[in-house]
């Protein structure tokens, strides 16, 4: 064990809401430290982001000295232990200490304790198994320092048994890897994870979607998915071919155009080739409805752009008129994905950013326009509309009153020569 005041000067630590909660539970023989992933972050400098804090007050002492506080307080799960309480509408997970007495995934049985090694041991890599008290010092049972000075994702103790306690710690391994992790991943960690990849079947579609674009947004998410290709666990869960080279292209582009990482672009990179590939990946994981259009979109017929890379630009703004600048900016960048050329390529970085360039016109034309040629109200005049909008658009956009004229006239004619026939 290593007991270094190695975090006195957090500040999260002395002040705000973490400082109260710590406060209000190290008194009276009981203890409360901050646990996992924030013990993790604050070590390697990042952001701490979520609080959770462990404490050996049971759930119902926890909450009446939240309520003496005037601190509200949410029984979330207290059956596992856990009571959120919120403190300046942010809310702060406190989990009793535990230790598991049956283990079958998400439903394992626990009893509550007042052994912090015991409960360090039951979580899944040794550098979630850190925890911080109040003064700062980080208490480290297994050997989780040592793994987050190297970013060395290790499962605690032996890894088959962390991932038959709950399947979802193979996708876990490979997005903290992808995360905080540095080189190959673990080779005894990968191994188990190959072992196990039958238990991921089980896993609800849910649970696997959140690890799947969290991973994907991850600094090391090409190397990650790689890895998991490699391993035969990528396949089996989107259903299909995993990409791995267009979604390695996808976040190179990101980089070269300085965008932020899209989890839904990176996966499109993975899985899309056709629109069959985005629904069928939308299906397997849950997406979201605006997910799973964003993927669908992506997917329809984005190799035309490999047409209109060296050519005009005349397709490409038709097709950012009909697509909108979102739809259309993530079409041509899986296009780019999926090109064997240059990341770097000038002319795909011009159709890239299209729509900083040039806003498209709206439809000058109206029905009132076709009204006054004798057209009457119905579906005729619809079709109408439609007719002339294609013609607009072939037309590259003119806004000159005699071309509009024209292309009013023309298509006009030819409906009311449709209906004659």
């Amino acid at each position: 064990m290593s007991a270094e005041p190695l975090l006195a000067d957090a500040s999260w630590l002395t002040s705000g809401g973490t400082a109260r909660v710590l406060q209000l539970l190290n008194a009276d023989g009981e203890e409360a430290r901050v646990v996992g992933g924030a013990v993790r972050n604050a070590l390697l400098g990042l952001r701490p982001g979520d609080m959770d804090i462990a404490t050996t007050a049971l759930p119902e002492e926890v909450m009446r000295r939240a309520k003496s506080a005037g601190i509200k307080s949410v029984p979330t799960g207290i059956d596992h232990g856990t009571i959120t309480l919120v403190i300046d509408g942010h809310p702060y997970e406190v989990t009793t200490l535990r230790e598991d007495t049956e283990t079958f995934g998400r439903k394992a049985k626990v009893a509550f304790g007042r052994d912090w090694v015991r409960d360090a041991e039951r979580r899944d890599f040794t550098m979630n198994g850190l925890s911080v008290d109040g003064h700062g010092v980080v208490h480290d049972y297994v050997g989780g320092l040592a793994d987050v000075a190297a970013r060395r994702v290790r499962f605690i103790g032996d890894p088959d048994q962390r991932i038959a306690e709950d399947y979802l710690r193979i996708l876990r391994f490979f997005r903290i890897h992808a995360a905080f992790g540095a080189g190959e991943p673990d080779r005894d960690g990968y191994l188990a994870c190959i072992r196990g990849r039958a238990g991921l079947a089980g896993l609800s579609a849910e649970r696997v979607r959140m690890e799947i674009l969290k991973l994907l947004v991850a600094g090391g998410a090409a190397a990650a998915a790689l890895a998991m290709a490699d391993g035969g666990l990528l396949q089996s869960l989107i259903g299909g071919v995993a990409y791995t080279g267009p979604l390695a292209r996808m976040i190179a582009i990101e980089h070269e155009l300085g965008l932020p990482a899209s989890a839904t672009r990176r996966l499109a990179g993975l899985t899309v080739a056709v629109t069959e590939d985005a629904k069928r990946v939308a299906s397997r994981l849950r997406l979201s409805n605006a997910e799973a259009k964003a993927l669908d979109s992506m997917g329809h017929r984005w190799w035309r752009f490999a047409n209109f890379a060296n050519k005009d630009e005349s397709n490409a703004r038709r097709l950012l008129y009909r697509l909108g600048a979102e739809r259309y900016h993530d079409r041509v960048l899986l296009a780019w994905a999926r090109d064997a050329g240059e990341v770097n390529s000038a002319r795909w970085r011009e159709l890239a950013e299209l729509p900083q360039r040039w806003t498209p016109p709206k439809f000058p034309l109206k029905a009132a326009d076709f009204i006054a040629r004798g057209m009457a109200e119905g579906p005729a005049l619809g079709r109408v509309l439609t007719l002339a909008e294609d013609a607009w658009l072939a037309a590259d956009f003119p806004l000159e009153e005699a071309a509009l004229a024209s292309i009013a006239d023309q298509a006009a004619a030819r409906v009311s020569r449709d209906q004659r026939i």
